[in-house]
């Protein structure tokens, strides 16, 4: 096939969830057909285009700046929110010249397959009814989640409005798109029963199993970690809840338990609540993830706020750590609570979850078996691929 990727960013560096999924389905769908990637150069303008050989046959990178969190522009664009029909967070990567671009290519080359890789694409699209859209997330439940656990009157009516706004957006794209790719069963049920769509399918989330393979005797140095991108923030409120809420009641039965919290650009509150405690380590990002899972006895995902899949979750399954998660964090993956991993909504639950694995090697070796061996079964990259190859057939 001759398919055309069209997308909000390039994917390096690769630092999130969404950008690990696109980069592994596209490596394996690159080896067998032709893939023409148009993006928004970022973002790190110049860095991704550079690799971008590495998962397509060409690639067409367009020029877009993004307002600096902080800066002028970024707090007239929040201002500028309530004001605006489209949702901001798909407003800021709205982009006359990738539309052009793709109009452009759409016209000069004839493919099989239009991708429309996240919701924040498609107003980059001209005619959306001839793309399939990869929904990693149904947008409309981050914001929903964000305005149920707003920490102030502000935020609530904020994130109501942009709810309200991504709500109607979404269902717009959803039902104008000719496909769509969920990457649940779960969230393919939600766009069905939100916006009416009907013809959405799903795909299960990946992990290279090779690669997160743990050393030999390894033996862990620190008692728990949190991976995740810490600009983002549903991590940012998770991390929150856990250092406030749960941490606490770990620390009555393990006063020296350590936390390494690790992703990229940690916000200043969460270098506060560090700050006083010498066992939480803030990283900040690193070059490779791996080592802080292989010296870590449990991987904790405390998330209240999110959708789609957490790709760490089948991660720390493959670097044979268990988990503990929220219902929320651990929402549409093929997981089974006390078997394969530990799920836990409420602060008491959740330091119980942590600090019976803490205290029991032998129940963190059989559910980090009972895990890797279901992923290593069914959650191969080459897998999802095939399995997203034969959608777009």
């Amino acid at each position: 096939m001759k398919i055309l990727w069209v997308k909000s960013d390039f994917l390096h560096p690769t630092s999130s969830g969404g950008q690990i999924r696109t980069l592994e389905t596209l490596k394996r769908l690159n080896q067998r057909h032709e893939i023409h990637f148009a993006a928004l150069d970022l973002p790190r303008p110049g860095v991704g285009f550079l690799r971008s050989s590495e998962y397509c046959t060409k690639a067409y990178p367009v020029s877009h700046p993004i307002p600096q969190k902080g800066g002028p522009r970024y707090w007239t664009e929040l201002a500028r929110g309530p004001w605006m029909s489209m949702p901001l967070a798909m407003q800021r990567y709205q982009s006359r010249a990738l539309l052009r671009q793709v109009e452009i290519l759409t016209g000069r080359e004839t493919f099989d397959a239009i991708v429309c890789d996240f919701l924040a694409s498609a107003a980059n699209i001209p005619e959306l009814g001839n793309a399939v859209l990869f929904q990693h997330n149904v947008e409309s439940m981050i914001w929903k989640r964000h305005t149920e656990h707003a920490p102030t009157p502000w935020h609530r009516a904020y994130s109501q409005g942009q709810y309200n706004r991504m709500l109607r957006y979404e269902a717009e794209v959803c039902r104008g798109a000719r496909k769509i790719i969920a990457v649940s069963v779960a969230d393919a049920r939600a766009m069905c029963s939100l916006y009416g769509a009907t013809r959405v399918c799903s795909i299960p989330t990946g992990v290279d199993i090779n690669y997160f393979a743990p050393p030999r005797d390894i033996t862990p140095s620190r008692d728990l970690v949190f991976l995740g991108a810490m600009d983002w923030r549903p991590n940012i409120d998770g991390v929150n809840w856990f250092i406030g809420h749960v941490l606490p009641l770990i620390r009555e039965r393990r006063p020296d338990c350590s936390l390494a919290v690790v992703g990229r650009c940690p916000a200043a509150e969460i270098h506060r609540l560090a700050g006083s405690d010498q066992h939480i380590q803030v990283t900040g990002t690193v070059d490779d993830v791996r080592p802080y899972l292989w010296s870590s006895a449990v991987s904790i995902v405390p998330l209240r706020i999110g959708g789609g899949t957490r790709l760490k979750i089948y991660e720390a399954m493959a670097a044979k750590i268990p988990v503990v998660s929220t219902s929320v964090g651990a929402e549409g993956l093929d997981i089974r609570d006390g078997e394969n991993i530990a799920i836990a909504d409420s602060p008491p639950q959740f330091a119980q979850a942590c600090v019976a694995l803490l205290d029991d090697f032998g129940a963190r070796r059989r559910m980090a078996a009972n895990a890797w061996e279901m992923i290593a079964a069914c959650y191969s990259w080459e897998v999802v691929s095939l399995k997203f190859e034969k959608l777009l057939e």
